[in-house]
């Protein structure tokens, strides 16, 4: 496939990584920087073109008549509009997704269309970071928690603490200890290293244990790994920026929510659009202020602003002062790996968030959503079994008998309104929607292949 990435920021080049170790697909990367062009071109296996990624000749340099998709992840809604619109107009592109980030757009959906402004995809990492943060504060000691069909289903990451009830026993205790109810261990990793999970495998402190469970059940199972967290009271955010501001409007009715913001005019404009956030000018990580509005009481802080090296502070000190949970939004990920599980209790990467709503798009055959997760290492991903069982491979068979890629599971099935928990004898259906965890993301295309039309066993 071929494919045009416009942008190299942080976003642009984490899909540039993403898509092009997957060997099916041929990237070219635009952009304006010369110097940023030259180093991803050094690392990946990747054409650069230098230019304004609007410009019609830019796009016909960069193999605009040939494409099979664009990809505009400027940090202009407009360029990245007009760069779709023109890829439509002249080389009739198939795919085209854009990153939008404001708001005011996606509430406008009838402006998207072949008939408008031709965008298959229009993407917002800001509100995709916002409901993932939001996912977390509703489930407080998760790492992740991840949707599928619908919500039905989630995974969800947890580190294994002193007082979870599993741990120190075997898996195989987990039936006694939630009795009548279905969930599945997707993956474990101990010391940064993947453990096959089995029964008699037992769960260590610090384990970082996936889970696959129905949206009722998850609670109880998280107990099994975790003492129980009271639900969420206080919340205090760091940055007014798009993204805190989102938060603290998602969060406002049901918890109460500070909002620190270090800019005047912006903390003002937060304070007249946010109806019971109480809005604070000031710095996040000045140790005074956080004294002075109780952080101590917080259950949850969250350091969204633009600069990372502040999060990473600011979060570390709420965390000293007493803040129950810390959160830090960090992009580059050697600083998150190096953060999270110590000072820090979870590191948000908007490069791996957004990715997932990229590759769903991008790959071949019947996958309707992928979360790229422990930094792009491994991956959980959504596929539909073609409806004609007779092209499919993994249909009419039992899990057992169908070849997966080392290190692949298959958590849980979705058929219909039912959640299906997957043992070795569960036979797969057509129209099943399968659950699948790739602890090594190098296997995707083997099971993008279980999953694409016409293919054969």
């Amino acid at each position: 496939m071929k494919i045009i990435i416009l942008g190299a920021g942080q976003v642009g080049s984490t899909a540039a990584y993403q898509l092009s170790r997957e060997q099916v697909n041929d990237v070219t990367v635009v952009d304006t920087r010369d110097d940023i062009l030259r180093d991803l071109q050094d690392r990946l296996d990747i054409r650069t073109v230098s230019g304004n990624a609007a410009h019609p000749a830019v796009l016909e340099a960069a193999g605009g008549s040939g494409a099979d998709m664009i990809v505009a992840l400027t940090n202009s809604d407009e360029t990245n509009m007009i760069a779709c619109q023109i890829a439509w107009t002249l080389f009739r592109t198939p795919t085209k997704i854009a990153r939008i980030r404001s708001s005011d757009y996606h509430q406008r959906p009838e402006l998207f269309g072949d008939a408008a402004i031709p965008v298959d995809l229009a993407i917002s990492p800001e509100q995709l970071v916002t409901d993932y943060v939001e996912r977390l504060v509703r489930y407080p000691g998760a790492l992740q928690v991840l949707d599928f069909a619908d919500g039905r289903v989630r995974l969800v990451g947890m580190r294994a603490v002193s007082g979870g009830k599993l741990v120190g026993h075997q898996l195989r205790d987990l039936r006694s200890h939630i009795p009548g109810r279905e969930v599945r261990i997707a993956a474990i990793y101990r010391g940064g290293c993947s453990v096959q999970p089995g029964g008699d495998t037992t769960i260590a402190e610090h384990d970082e244990v996936f889970f696959v469970a129905a949206r009722a059940d998850m609670r109880a199972m998280m107990k099994e790994f975790s003492t129980e967290e009271a639900p969420v009271r206080r919340v205090v955010i760091a940055g007014a920026g798009n993204i805190g501001f989102r938060l603290a409007k998602a969060l406002e009715d049901r918890a109460q929510v500070k909002l620190i913001e270090r800019n005047a005019e912006r903390s003002r404009r937060a304070a007249e659009m946010l109806r019971n956030t109480l809005v604070l000018t000031g710095d996040a990580a000045d140790e005074e202020l956080l004294i002075e509005e109780n952080i101590d009481a917080a259950d949850v802080f969250v350091a969204l602003t633009n600069a990372e090296e502040a999060n990473i502070l600011s979060a570390m000190l709420a965390k000293k002062l007493g803040a129950h949970q810390v959160m830090a939004l960090i992009n580059k990920p050697s600083y998150a790996e190096l953060m999270e599980g110590g000072k820090i209790d979870v590191a948000i990467s908007p490069q791996t968030i957004t990715i997932g709503a990229l590759l769903a798009y991008v790959r071949r055959g019947d996958v309707v959503r992928v979360h790229s997760l422990r930094r792009g290492a491994a991956e959980a991903i959504e596929a539909i079994v073609h409806s004609d069982g007779r092209d499919s491979p993994v249909a009419g068979k039992r899990i057992e008998d169908i070849e997966l890629p080392e290190g692949t599971t298959i958590g849980a099935i979705v058929r219909g309104e039912q959640v299906v928990m997957a043992h070795h004898d569960t036979v797969i259906e057509a129209d099943d929607h399968v659950i699948l965890f790739l602890t090594d993301r190098r296997h995707v295309e083997e099971v993008g292949r279980l999953f694409q039309a016409g293919a054969r066993a």
